[in-house]
């Protein structure tokens, strides 16, 4: 059974119900949605669909919903601009216009012309394009073309090196947000994380909220880099955003970047995802390129939670094929061993102790499944930072809403059977009769229960148990 999980992004290829369907089938564990280009009502319709297909096939996928965060955008030109190493380009900021006889559009973030100064770089159209700041005005910013290329509308802006005031929520992340809990979304992905009182401030919006999902950080610049320990302590999932994160840092720094946020995540048993052009030619291509089949290797010998696609699986052509190429990968690096981070894991609590004694005995035995009985989610939590060898975690909750947050974890089966956390003991042989039944494991085999405490005022504690199936 493969342990990374796969991450999927939803678009025109891949919306309809059949697509969703063969996507569940061929293994996807985690759909986000990606604020940036959907609509509410399309999100309204997807969500059911998803988990309408999810329940007839009796698996859970988590709804992971990504916000656009503060983006700094051209404004609409009539046609693109062809651009000349050495040509000036002028942005305007709102109520004011491009100066007569230059060439250049607006932009939608005022602040630009307080944020930059003469010297610094804008990277525009995803690095596409560089351009230097020459000057600024009240009413512009002067650049000029450092890489030709040609300017269209609403291109993106970065700004490496530079702290922009923009806030860490926009209005529309907000009118986002309040759908995404609406809806009961899984995971609220932050885009654009600065540091750890903005994953605070996207708290607040559903501090009161009954059903709260997961915070992913997303680390995109070199700011969130500079803060990642705090960050990541305030995240409930941290994400390495490479495509902004490879424009904002040196190039040459992304891999060494990587690496360190997975083994930071690593050593406080915090999920981490690798996402961004991981497949990006197969938008095209049915076949990936052999650098890319290195990098997605990489991200799982690195022993990453998850793996994410995003232009693969909204507008590319080979939709399915993707999720195929990453479950082939996956399955064949894990076989080969892994980096292994976690043997420096920071065990702080008991329960940490317990968890990670029942999945040394797992891989002792070679057991075929490791099995919990969670209320909260802690207990397979703390079982995937272990990171077990070979045996699936299959997590037994009565909450659907509990599963489907579960299902980032690497090597995390969530599985929803009601009342099994009232009577853990009791539930032991009917979980294991559904595993049976579902092909997980065979009769006979070992396998090894994490059975919580007790709920009553006795002095029971966590235990572990071994089984034959």
């Amino acid at each position: 059974m493969r342990l990374t999980r796969i991450i999927a992004t939803l678009g025109p290829a891949t919306d309809s119900p059949e697509m969703l369907g063969a996507l569940i089938d061929a293994g996807v564990n985690v759909f986000r949605l990606n604020m940036s280009h959907a609509r509410h009502d399309w999100v309204r319709r997807i969500v059911a669909d998803i988990r309408s297909l999810a329940r007839q096939r009796q698996v859970v996928p988590g709804i992971l919903m990504d916000t656009q965060g503060p983006s700094i955008r051209t404004g609409d030109v009539p046609a693109p601009v062809e651009l000349r190493v050495g040509d000036r380009f002028h942005f305007a900021v709102h109520g004011h216009a491009v100066p007569p006889g230059a060439r250049g559009t607006t932009v939608n973030y005022d602040g630009l012309v307080t944020d930059v100064h003469a010297g610094d770089t804008l990277v525009v159209d995803n690095g596409d394009m560089k351009m230097r700041v020459l000057a600024t005005t009240p009413s512009g910013v002067e650049c000029e073309v450092l890489t030709e290329g040609k300017l269209g509308s609403r291109r993106h802006i970065n700004l490496p090196g530079v702290r922009v005031s923009l806030p860490a929520l926009t209005d529309k992340d907000r009118a986002d947000v309040a759908l995404g809990l609406e809806l009961g979304v899984d995971f609220i992905a932050l885009s654009f994380v600065r540091e750890p009182s903005d994953i605070v401030l996207l708290r607040d919006c559903f501090r009161d909220h009954a059903r709260k999902p997961l915070v992913v950080a997303k680390i995109e610049h070199q700011f969130a880099v500079d803060h990642f320990d705090a960050i990541a302590a305030e995240s409930d999932v941290v994400m390495v955003a490479r495509g902004d994160l490879g424009i904002e840092c040196p190039y040459e720094e992304l891999p060494i970047i990587q690496r360190r946020i997975v083994k930071a995540c690593a050593r406080i048993g915090r999920p981490v995802i690798v996402a961004t052009h991981m497949l990006e030619s197969m938008i095209q291509s049915p076949l990936p390129t052999r650098a890319e089949v290195t990098d997605v290797a990489n991200a799982v010998f690195e022993q990453a939670d998850a793996i994410m696609l995003s232009g693969e699986t909204t507008v590319g052509r080979h939709p399915l094929a993707c999720i195929e190429v990453m479950d082939r990968i996956a399955r064949r690096i894990e076989r080969s061993g892994g980096a292994n981070y976690h043997h420096e894991a920071e065990l702080t609590q008991p329960r940490q102790k317990l968890v990670k004694s029942a999945v040394l005995l797992a891989d002792e035995l070679r057991a075929a499944a490791l099995v919990a009985f969670t209320r909260s989610g802690q207990l397979p939590r703390f079982a995937a930072a272990a990171r077990p060898r070979s045996a699936p975690v299959f997590a037994f909750c009565d909450s659907e809403a509990l599963a489907a947050q579960l299902a980032i974890l690497r090597g995390v089966v969530p599985l929803v059977l009601p009342s099994c956390t009232n009577d853990p003991e009791g539930s032991i042989e009917g979980a294991l009769q559904r595993l049976r039944s579902r092909g997980f494991i065979q009769q006979g085999e070992p396998a090894v229960i994490i059975v919580p405490a007790s709920n009553s005022q006795d002095r029971s504690a966590d235990s572990i148990k071994m089984h034959l199936a």
